[in-house]
């Protein structure tokens, strides 16, 4: 029994200082795992031109997470890869993709059949394939109406799919823009309707702090009122444009160097909102690459112990 006991701990004690030193993972304080993604459609026109290239570029310049935002539900590929392929592609570069954007809309429930549309069984299901953790929908798909005759039964669509993600061990996610911020359902801000009317345990949130800063969302506000509810956050600074109209007033930027508070957001993150997922964004570049620029945010990010 002693020499069992002396074995586990030479072994634990082994496995805490591989955690250190390993460039890939850092933990949090709820001894959770912490990753710092980026999001692809920050680099998307080269995405579009090389995929493969692009991907090593990403590799090259450190990131070992990437967050997908091109799924062909229909031809069941990712950037033009069959599901296995592309696992395999990113295999072999070292890249894991623990999330990804793909919109859930009503129109993925069958009312006939109470049940999810084939389309979106087979979103998931090759969600589960290619390794991520996280299904998440950056929409609410074409047609959504801010009533409760709509909202309602979608938000209970949301927690079905969130039973629905677990199956698989994943979980559902909501990605905001910025008109849950400004748009209401009755006289409750959507954003707040939508986290008022799913269940916790079963639905989560990418809080994307650029998109709501615009509309007069406050990150830290909503980490606060709602704790725990945020286990990924779009990691994104934002700055005004000079002679902007009033659909352009403002542009992401390279971290640090916008009117976000962006440090702050995600240590609070890290401590009340649950936030275990962080990834960069960004989708302006005032004159930089794209891949260049979020070279640049990735090394901010490590700089500030991310």
């Amino acid at each position: 029994m002693q020499n069992t006991r002396r074995s586990f701990l030479k072994s634990s004690a082994m496995l805490a200082a591989a955690a250190v030193a390993s460039p890939r993972f850092t933990f949090a304080a709820d001894n959770k795992l912490r990753r710092t993604a980026v999001q692809l459609y920050s680099v998307r026109d080269e995405m579009n031109k090389d995929p493969k290239g692009t991907l090593k570029k990403l590799a090259d310049l450190g990131y070992t997470h990437i967050e997908h935002a091109n799924y062909n539900a229909g031809e069941r590929k990712f950037y033009g890869y069959p599901v296995k392929e592309f696992k395999t592609l990113l295999s072999d570069l070292g890249l894991k993709m623990p999330s990804g954007h793909t919109t859930m809309g009503r129109n993925h429930w069958d009312t006939a059949t109470n049940d999810f549309t084939d389309e979106w069984k087979r979103t998931v299901e090759d969600a589960a394939e290619i390794g991520q953790r996280y299904v998440i929908s950056p929409s609410l798909g074409w047609g959504a109406k801010m009533t409760e005759d709509f909202m309602k039964p979608f938000m209970e669509q949301f927690n079905k799919c969130g039973e629905f993600c677990q199956k698989s061990s994943m979980k559902f996610a909501y990605h905001n823009h910025d008109f849950e911020f400004r748009d209401k359902v009755g006289d409750v801000l959507v954003f707040d309707y939508m986290l008022q009317n799913t269940d916790p345990k079963l639905v989560t949130w990418q809080l994307d702090i650029g998109n709501m800063y615009i509309a007069g969302g406050m990150a830290a506000d909503y980490i606060n009122k709602y704790p725990g509810r945020f286990e990924s956050m779009h990691v994104k600074d934002m700055k005004a444009v000079e002679g902007g109209d009033a659909h352009h007033k403002y542009e992401s930027c390279v971290l640090g160097k916008g009117i976000v508070p962006v440090k702050d957001i995600l240590k609070l993150g890290r401590k009340k909102g649950g936030t275990v997922l962080f990834v960069i964004e960004q989708e302006e570049y005032q004159g930089l690459g794209q891949s260049e620029s979020v070279g640049i945010d990735l090394q901010i990010m490590k700089k500030w112990g991310y």
